[in-house]
């Protein structure tokens, strides 16, 4: 462990011993992806992102210099494509996850957590990579209520029993200025209105959370979470171990709410928080959150409702001591970027 506890993993004093290692990332241009492959480079290893829109990564990463990264054109179900990621690399770390599903576009849980898991650890194994870093989620176990959770599960599962030199983390939820939550976070406070089929604005006059609203989270700094995924590669003792992530504390999604409600500058202190009942929320998820009438990001599934009702919450001393760092508190993280939480 670092001398100083209470050093953040974005000012840890460890240094990996790099050199040229090439790390396979996969969801390289989403939340989490971008701040672990930014991690990588600046800590001397060189990342192979396997994309499917090239221009996207360059815009993405336009302050990274060329020569620094890998891009491979595909995605983890292009079989030549993967293939060509993966050959000579030293290292994976597998980041890609959805939160809700849309079966039209092929994108549900069992194919995004499950099979793309297993096509990616099925690949490494060909290819001969030999270390794997996993993204799961905080709460997955085997009789996880969640398809979501189910699903991860699963993936855990194959992870295990790959064979390969695997580390797994759990995070709870994964807070920065730029991720999906905080946006949505944006509109609840700040919004009067919304496109309805993104055209027709509608009233949007409360601030809703689903059942009493107790249930509690622990939100992760992304940098924290990019932070861990690559120094585990450096850490032989992480190998075979899975860790929970969560923030400094644990706070419920109402206290969450009030909190975003205070600090997000240009929010609406009229807003009322209102309460959902869960019976009336998955009902919704059923019916009107399938129809394209609210914003994307403020639809919600049964799932989601299902997982509120949950404490998502963990004990942050194993990957403190493993990794030397204190992992960062949301509110004092929120203080300092609040008004640089993008526009949806």
């Amino acid at each position: 462990m670092a001398d100083d506890a209470t050093t953040k993993a974005g000012e840890s004093t460890e240094s990996a011993e790099a050199g040229t290692s090439r790390v396979f990332v996969s969801g390289a241009t989403g939340f989490v992806g971008r701040y672990v492959v930014r991690e990588l480079v600046s800590r001397g290893f060189l990342p192979v992102c396997l994309v499917r829109d090239k221009s996207k990564f360059v815009s993405v990463f336009r302050d990274l210099t060329p020569g620094t990264y890998e891009v491979v054109v595909g995605d983890v179900f292009d079989d030549a494509a993967l293939a060509e990621a993966v050959r000579g690399c030293d290292a994976a770390i597998h980041l890609i996850g959805i939160i809700t599903e849309s079966p039209l576009s092929g994108q549900t849980f069992k194919r995004i957590h499950s099979e793309a898991t297993q096509r990616v650890v099925d690949a490494c194994k060909l290819a001969g990579v030999p270390r794997y870093v996993h993204m799961s989620a905080l709460g997955t176990r085997s009789n996880a209520i969640s398809e979501y959770h189910k699903t991860k599960w699963a993936a855990e599962c194959y992870v295990r029993d790959s064979g390969l030199a695997w580390t797994i983390f759990r995070p709870s939820l994964i807070h920065g200025p730029d991720g999906e939550f905080m946006r949505m976070m944006r509109v609840f406070v700040c919004d009067a209105v919304v496109p309805a089929f993104g055209v027709f604005p509608t009233p949007f006059p409360v601030i809703p959370y689903f059942g009493s609203g107790e249930a509690k989270l622990q939100p992760v700094d992304v940098r924290d979470v990019a932070h861990c995924f690559v120094a585990a590669l450096g850490k032989s003792e992480t190998i075979g171990k899975t860790f929970d992530m969560g923030g400094a504390k644990a706070l419920s999604w109402k206290v969450l709410y009030r909190t975003c409600k205070c600090l997000i500058p240009g929010s609406l202190h009229w807003k009322p928080l209102v309460w959902v009942p869960v019976f009336k929320a998955k009902m919704l998820a059923r019916t009107v959150m399938k129809l394209p009438i609210l914003p994307k990001m403020l639809r919600f599934d049964v799932g989601q409702v299902q997982m509120s009702q949950e404490d998502s919450t963990c004990d942050v001393r194993p990957v403190e001591e493993t990794f030397g760092i204190r992992m960062r508190d949301f509110e004092e993280e929120l203080k300092m970027y609040a008004g640089e939480i993008q526009s949806v």
